[in-house]
């Protein structure tokens, strides 16, 4: 863990309780005068706090410094993803958060099952776990939409990652791609988009939802 997450990283003095106070006090083992580091994910700063006080219910701490310590990627990618299973989008969200995606929405598609529902609480606390780990200082952004064409909409400069023959995937021009669900596009949802702004990888390989995803993302950010 590279920092612990608090809403309230940045104040003068600040008690820890709960969750974060046993991860400290027994997973840890920190004690008295220890350096602990905090993060809200809010004002990209790094907040270096000294223990001052700790006992078996709550741990105290003292604010040291405040670092301006931005850690992401070098560059912006959007992601439009048709949903799938959530089952699925938890076990890949933290591969996509340390490869420093920014923002994700969950679109549903045409092809997407309308009993699949996105629990954003859920996702949350596991972008928060992740972030602490790999020291992101931003959390990443999810939203939901109602189609795709409303979407396209809100993003017009939107690509589409399908099959093409031309067009591959790369780091040079995309910043927002939309990526489909089991069972691909519908075709009035491909012909939304115009055939220079559709993509592909350079494969005859089918891959499936989560694979594409990981697979764009660090195509275009690592």
């Amino acid at each position: 863990m590279l920092y612990l997450y608090h809403n309230d990283a940045g104040i003068p003095s600040l008690t820890l309780e709960g969750d974060e106070h046993r991860y400290i006090f027994k997973v840890r083992r920190h004690k008295v005068d220890d350096i602990l580091y905090l993060r809200n994910l809010e004002d990209g700063l790094l907040h270096r706090y000294l223990i001052v006080t700790m006992d078996k219910h709550a741990t105290q701490l003292a604010l040291q410094e405040s670092m301006i310590c931005e850690i992401k990627a070098s560059r912006s990618l959007h992601i439009g993803w048709c949903v799938i299973d959530p089952k699925q989008i938890e076990k890949i969200l933290p591969s996509l958060n340390e490869m420093g995606v920014e923002k994700i929405t969950f679109i549903y598609c045409k092809r997407s099952q309308k009993s699949f529902i996105v629990d954003f609480k859920r996702l949350k606390k596991i972008l928060l776990n992740s972030s602490q780990q790999s020291g992101r200082s931003q959390m990443m952004v999810l939203e939901a939409v109602e189609g795709l064409a409303s979407f396209v909409e809100q993003y017009p400069s939107a690509k589409m990652l399908n099959f093409s023959e031309k067009n591959f995937v790369s780091n040079n021009d995309i910043d927002t791609i939309v990526i489909g669900c089991e069972g691909g596009f519908h075709e009035k949802e491909v012909a939304l988009f115009e055939t220079q702004d559709i993509v592909g990888f350079d494969t005859p390989l089918v891959l499936k939802s989560e694979s594409a995803v990981c697979a764009v993302a660090s195509k275009i950010l690592l």
